[in-house]
């Protein structure tokens, strides 16, 4: 069943307690860039029956010492396969993903479980963040799962190179989702090489979200979007640094109801610098330097 992808706190609080024997599972996806405390904070408070998902480890494959695939490659269908099934997952069971970053780790997990064929699976809007501004409970402490029954099955999203990442900048519309300072080249801290890929429309993901980390109202949602030239129409694709932040868009338009498979770049601007034959564009123009 391919639900909404979204879910408020206050809906799945009643899914929960309404019906404990239908309940989703809950992927707490805690992750942010240079930081290995998401278990941590995990281990301190999560949502009730929880489970920890490891985004380096379990939403991403080996990075190359080359930089070949990007910081977060896709993951092997087998180690996915395999990871998610620890993690609890099953076929038939609804999977409910959130973190406390605005949505972008639990928009990573999103994308990738349609990718591989799992349908029923949202994110909860506001994450962590939210859940306790409701003031609905927390457990702590480690959370044993049985392992699930979990299998790759044919998705309807696409994981694109840099050979399709560049004829959807030509021929479509290819989405840059970093903060438009480092689209512009401008304040680079994370990546070697600053720049964009020529002909990329910068949409930064935090662009689709409020202060309070929840995605935009619908209206709202769609002038972001249609400002860049998405119209549900117009072929489009996703990348950022790594292919985080490109999911976090992806599920943006999703919720828009512009799109509910859009492409990504997964190994994204990390990929793209690794070789340096690739054109690099700066600024607001998408001219090659």
């Amino acid at each position: 069943m391919d639900r909404h992808p979204l879910i408020s706190p206050s809906e799945l609080h009643e899914w929960l307690r309404s019906r404990p024997g239908e309940a989703p599972l809950l992927l707490d996806v805690r992750w942010a860039l240079g930081a290995d405390d998401g278990y941590d904070s995990y281990l301190q408070g999560h949502l009730p029956g929880a489970v920890f998902v490891d985004l380096k480890r379990d939403l991403a494959g080996e990075a190359e010492p080359n930089g070949v695939g990007g910081r977060h490659p896709m993951p092997t269908v087998d180690d996915f396969e395999l990871d998610m099934a620890e993690c609890g997952v099953d076929n038939d069971r609804p999977v409910v993903c959130y973190d406390d970053s605005g949505s972008l780790a639990a928009a990573r997990c999103w994308w990738l479980l349609r990718h591989f064929g799992k349908y029923d699976v949202q994110v909860l809007d506001g994450g962590l963040s939210q859940w306790k501004a409701q003031r609905y409970p927390l457990e702590s402490g480690i959370r044993l799962v049985d392992e699930g029954d979990f299998s790759v099955r044919r998705g309807i999203t696409r994981v694109l190179g840099a050979r399709e990442a560049t004829m959807f900048a030509e021929q479509g519309l290819l989405l840059d989702c970093r903060p438009s300072d480092r689209y512009r080249g401008e304040n680079e801290i994370i990546d070697p090489v600053p720049g964009h890929i020529p002909g990329a429309v910068n949409v930064p993901a935090r662009s689709l979200t409020d202060a309070d980390g929840r995605f935009l109202p619908r209206d709202e949602l769609r002038a972001v979007l249609a400002a860049a030239g998405v119209d549900g129409e117009t072929p489009v694709a996703a990348y950022c640094g790594s292919g985080v932040q490109a999911s976090h868009v992806a599920l943006g338009i999703a919720v828009a109801g512009l799109g509910d498979a859009v492409p990504v770049y997964v190994g994204s601007w990390s990929d793209w610098i690794s070789d340096p034959s690739r054109p690099i564009a700066v600024g607001e123009a998408t001219g090659a330097m």
